[in-house]
Parts: C-alpha cells; structure tokens; sequence
C-alpha cells in the first residue's frame, strides 16, 4: 500500500513538473514574441517612420480593421482593391466583420444550397437561383445595416451641429467641442467624431481628419459641415453662425423629406400591390389547379413564358421604385 502512495505521488510530482515546464516555455515563446515578433517589428518600424517623418500628419494613424483573422489571408487581401472597399463598407455599417468572414460565410451558404439542392434532386436553374439568393443574403444584411446606421448618424446630425455651436458659444475650441459631442452624443456619430478627436490629438490636422471622417461616412449633409468648417478656418468667419443656419437647413429638408414621403406613400403601396400582385395570383392558382399551372415549368413554352413574365415584372418594378424615390 505505500509503495502505490509512492508511485502515485511520484506520478503527480512529475506531471507538475511537466506543466510548469510547459508553462514557463510558454511564458518564454510570450516574451519574445512581444519583443521580437512580427507585430514587434510592425510597430518599432512605425515608430521609426513617425520619427523620421517631418509631418506627423503625412502618417496614417486611423485605426485599421482586420481584413481576416488568418494573418496569412490577411495579408492577401491587403493586395486587392476590391477588398479595402468592401472593408469600408463594412466598416460603414458597424458590423464586427471581416472580408474574408463575410466572403466565406456567403461561399458556405451558397454550397449548403447546392449540396442540398442535390440530395432532393432539384433542378440545375432552380438550385442555382437559390443558392445565389441564399449566398446574397450576408451581403443584404450588412447593406441594410450599413443603411440604417448611415440614416441613424443623419438624423443624429442636426442635434450634434446644435451642440457644437453651444460648445462654441460658451467659449470651447473646436477640437473640445468635438470631445464633447462624443462624450456627450450615442452612437453612431460619438464614435466617428470620437475618432477625429483622437486623430488630431495625436497630430494629424483638422483637415484631414475631418476629410478622412468625410470618406468614413459619405453623406451629404456632412460634407456641407466639413466643407463650411475648413473654409471658416482659411477665410474666417462667424462659424456658430455657420453652423446654426446649417442645422436649420438640415432640419427643414427632414420635414420637406417627410412631406415628400407621405404624398408618395400611395405611389409606394400601387408599386408593392402591382409587384406582389402577378405571383400572389400564380400561387393562388397553383394550389387550386397545380395541373394547370405546371405546365409553366413542365412545358418549353410555359418556360419561355414564364421567364418572360419574371423579366418584365422585374423591369416594372425597377420603373417603379425610380418614380417613386424622390432625392430631396
């Protein structure tokens, strides 16, 4: 009996032996890494270059996304134009995504269509249309995102202007004003204004923070502030002026958008009942006589039809969405 005590607390003793080994290994890999590894090399060569610039504003010191989580991708993405804008455009819509992520995603969603698409022995057209429409579906919801975040900062926009001029009028600076806009204002627009903050403390102009702020967010209205802070800033003049008259204008063009918006609504609800109309019918006939209505799929002239009718219902309903939506 204390010859397996013995065995058995020697077992235990060499097992934490081996554990702090490995754990001190770990510590040691961890040290030099971040001394000497590749993001310890990335960063002592910014550092060089931030010294070494005449301007500290001619380095770029926005925060950049990660275009994948595989550093390997990563670093290919960074050679396609392509993915720098679609990194933008997720980057406009708040996601905590990457290209590769989303490009993935929508791939896997596209083959789970096809791969089932082959064991219920569906056609080739008709697995193929599902599959692209499942594999846009990712691309759809960070557009609608990125949307209504854009539409969220531009209504948040009026209110900000007005704080500004306060901040300006009590005797803030501009660069105070704007910490204060972000301490003070939700998201979305307390980050991007937060950001610019940032940027020009660390020594990037306000020019060109508030230019990279501009391809951040494009929306118009912001460019008009942009615009009529940079020219107050090289001609003069009264900017809480400035800035007052243009969240009036802003506030005033709401509620000519929101006019707009309700004497069309009935142009909206005609192109939504002519849209829906021609398959809400097809389906209410096929489930009353589906031998009658499978001959649009079964019969090479039903075929033709059919595809001719889905062209030209699509055609309508573009016309339609261009009649109705108004720019204001």
């Amino acid at each position: 009996m204390p010859a397996i005590t013995d065995n058995y607390s020697g077992a235990m003793i060499s097992l934490l032996v081996f554990v702090s080994v490995l754990l001190a290994l770990e510590a040691l890999y961890l040290v030099w890494r971040s001394r000497r590894g590749v993001a310890a090399r990335r960063l002592r060569q910014r550092l060089d270059a931030l010294a070494k610039a005449p301007d500290a504003g001619t380095v770029g010191l926005h925060r950049q996304r990660k275009l994948s989580d595989v550093s390997s991708l990563g670093r290919v993405l960074e050679r396609v134009p392509l993915a720098l804008r679609l990194e933008r455009f997720l980057g406009q819509s708040g996601l905590r995504w990457t290209v590769s992520g989303l490009g993935l995603t929508s791939l896997a969603a596209g083959m789970a269509v096809l791969g089932l698409a082959t064991v219920v022995a569906l056609p080739l057209p008709t697995a193929g249309l599902l599959a692209l429409v499942l594999a846009a579906l990712p691309w759809a919801w960070v557009g609608r995102a990125r949307h209504r975040r854009l539409a969220r900062f531009q209504q948040q926009l009026p209110e900000a202007l007005e704080l500004i001029v306060r901040a300006l009028r009590a005797g803030y600076s501009l660069p105070l004003a704007i910490k204060l806009l972000a301490d003070e204002m939700p998201d979305p627009i307390s980050g991007e204004f937060g950001i610019v903050h940032e940027q020009v403390n660390f020594g990037v102009s306000m020019q060109k923070a508030l230019l990279g702020l501009c391809e951040r967010v494009p929306i118009t209205d912001l460019r008009f502030l942009v615009v009529s802070i940079l020219i107050q800033r090289q001609s003069g003049g009264n900017l809480t002026e400035i800035l007052s008259n243009l969240a009036r204008l802003i506030r005033e063009r709401f509620k000519l958008y929101g006019r707009i918006k309700v004497l069309s609504s009935e142009g909206r609800m005609s192109a939504w009942t002519l849209g829906l109309l021609p398959p809400g019918i097809g389906a209410v006939l096929n489930l009353a006589n589906p031998e009658f209505m499978s001959r649009l799929w079964t019969d090479p002239l039903g075929v033709g039809i059919l595809q001719s009718m889905l062209f030209m219902t699509f055609l309508g309903a573009m016309v339609m969405v261009w009649i109705v939506k108004i720019r204001v």
